[in-house]
């Protein structure tokens, strides 16, 4: 038997935001007895060799040491430019703070994945849900570092455009197809969910899916952003891993 060790890969909770939809910050509201950051936080360490918060509001210091926006009022993009700079990783893992259903043993199983396919030229590596581009949970790799800075310089703040546009130039430069660079995976309810452990792994309960996780898929990408999704979050504790 063998432990799985955390990947070589930095892990990020953005969580920057003003929660105006919320009417205070989700950051700190408990879900089962812990803050939504908390959660965030103890799943990517789960998976990731060093874990930090984007943000600038000291009292979530108390969590995980913060990375703090070098411009700030750039929404996501700002946040991940100050990550890509701060990290000593190639591949760095990003996580909204309010995304509490995704599990572990999922993001462990993707973050692998993308680590073995840098060899093939991947590069950025995130979900279109039900059809909808869900850029702020990603995995990017240093190379976008150059893209994100530009586009800051220009005033273009639309993430997933971003992410589109150095997905379709690093595609080029390594002569690989755009969905090589630019792994964006289409997610809904028929995708297929593997589980984490393959062969013979000693290790913690999250690296296995279980039967609420299963039932609450459909809430794995789910933002909680209002205190109606605050409340319908709650009635789903039973799914959480944290």
């Amino acid at each position: 038997m063998v432990w799985r060790m955390p990947s070589d890969v930095g892990g990020y909770v953005l969580a920057g935001g003003k929660s105006s939809r919320m009417g205070q910050d989700k950051a700190l509201l408990p879900l089962q007895g812990k803050p939504l950051v908390l959660h965030a936080v103890v799943k990517l360490r789960r998976v990731c060799m060093d874990v930090h918060i984007l943000s600038s509001k000291a009292e979530l210091d108390a969590y995980a040491p913060l990375v703090r926006d070098l411009h700030p009022g750039s929404g996501p993009l700002g946040g991940i430019e100050a990550a890509l700079m701060h990290s000593q990783h190639d591949w760095n893992l990003f996580m909204p703070v309010d995304m509490p259903f995704l599990p572990s043993s999922f993001l462990d199983r993707w973050v692998r994945m993308a680590v073995v396919r840098e060899r093939r030229g991947q590069r950025i590596s995130m979900f279109t849900v039900f059809g909808v581009p869900q850029p702020t949970l990603c995995l990017l790799h240093k190379d976008v570092l150059p893209f994100v800075s530009a586009a800051l310089k220009e005033g273009r703040l639309k993430l997933y455009s971003v992410l589109e546009e150095a997905g379709r130039e690093l595609a080029l430069r390594q002569r690989v197809l755009l969905g090589i660079a630019f792994a964006n995976m289409p997610w809904d309810e028929n995708a297929r969910v593997g589980e984490a452990i393959e062969g013979d792994v000693k290790g913690e309960a999250w690296w296995m899916l279980t039967e609420a996780q299963r039932a609450a898929q459909a809430l794995w990408f789910s933002n909680v952003n209002t205190p109606e999704e605050f409340a319908e979050a709650e009635r789903f504790a039973g799914a959480l891993d944290t």
